[in-house]
């Protein structure tokens, strides 16, 4: 055990070899068992951002473990596409089409009133929907780009999700974050990005480590109603946004990189077993908790995880996120 923890704390500290295929093909030897056969039978899961890459393989994953699964995307055409894939790749298994906007706030609220209006229980919400804007845009609403996507959209899911979540009576919120996120320190004081210079690679990282964050505070608020909030992070993922936004560092690493079934593998091992968080930990990669931060850990100061937790309350209008919506 204390040879293969400090060859696991290795790999994590060496980023290159833990983040790509050598790290998960090297902890597989030891990482926990995979959920049963059937681990998912009779249980429903809603994958959002699930149209490709490590969504798509999360939906997968899920039905081959019995799953009744809800793919959400953008695209109509996508979307329609996409069922046809998953039908063929998982015969017999059960997937639902669903279209909505994540950054679109009142999306997301049309979404989620039929979505309770059809649904009774939900056993697994997955966060996967991402996106990467290459300048500073806003939503309709008025909320930059990236934020709205990765934070302020799947917060209201989740809020609003909550009854049929609870009714599940063992449940899972899970958010796919990144590593990426370890460079940045949590932004409460701009959280919109609309002071200094714009950078598409830092806002997404920003959006990921508040997402972290807000894990930590939805796990606490949501533990009564034995809703376990977890993220986590894939490693380095040969995925089409990969391909789009950091076409230089997939020249470079391609060789190495993950592809979307490695990259989705912990998604689906926590939403199949459910495992129990260390304290206020709910951050992880390769089926293991890992830091939040290494060095100062800064995202910690309880006033600053309240004002992020302030501003994202008031720009959804979900409150505290215990008055829950009916």
């Amino acid at each position: 055990m204390k040879l293969t923890n400090a060859v696991d704390t290795l790999l994590d500290r060496s980023i290159v070899l833990g983040y790509s295929r050598v790290g998960s093909t090297v902890r597989r030897l030891w990482w926990p068992e995979d959920p049963p056969p059937g681990a998912m039978a009779g249980k429903r899961a809603l994958v959002t951002g699930a149209t490709s890459g490590i969504g798509k393989e999360t939906a997968a994953g899920l039905a081959r473990l019995g799953a009744e699964v809800h793919v959400l995307g953008r695209s109509p055409e996508k979307l329609e596409a996409t069922m046809t894939e998953l039908r063929g790749d998982v015969p017999g298994a059960v997937f639902v089409a669903q279209t909505c906007d994540l950054s679109s706030l009142a999306d997301v609220r049309r979404f989620c009133a039929d979505f309770r209006a059809r649904v009774a229980s939900l056993h697994a919400l997955i966060h996967n929907a991402g996106s990467m804007a290459q300048e500073r845009t806003e939503t309709e609403e008025g909320h930059e780009q990236t934020l709205a996507t990765h934070v302020l959209g799947p917060h209201l899911m989740t809020y609003l999700l909550h009854e049929p979540l609870a009714a599940a009576e063992g449940a899972s919120v899970l958010f796919m974050s990144s590593g990426g996120m370890y460079p940045q320190t949590l932004r409460d004081d701009d959280p919109e990005f609309r002071t200094g210079r714009y950078s598409a690679t830092a806002a997404y990282a920003r959006a990921k480590r508040m997402q972290v964050v807000l894990t930590q505070m939805w796990a606490e608020r949501l533990l009564p109603d034995r809703i376990l909030v977890e993220s986590m992070h894939p490693g380095w993922v040969d995925t089409a946004g990969v391909a789009t936004y950091l076409p230089k560092f997939r020249a470079v690493t391609r060789p190495l990189l993950r592809d979307a079934g490695q990259g989705a593998d912990t998604m689906v091992w926590l939403a199949a077993t459910r495992p129990t968080s260390a304290g206020s930990r709910h951050f992880w990669h390769d089926r293991r908790l890992r830091p939040t931060s290494y060095g100062k850990d800064r995202d910690q100061d309880a006033a600053r995880r309240q004002r992020l937790w302030d501003y994202v309350a008031a720009a959804t209008g979900t409150g505290s996120g215990t008055d829950w919506a009916t």
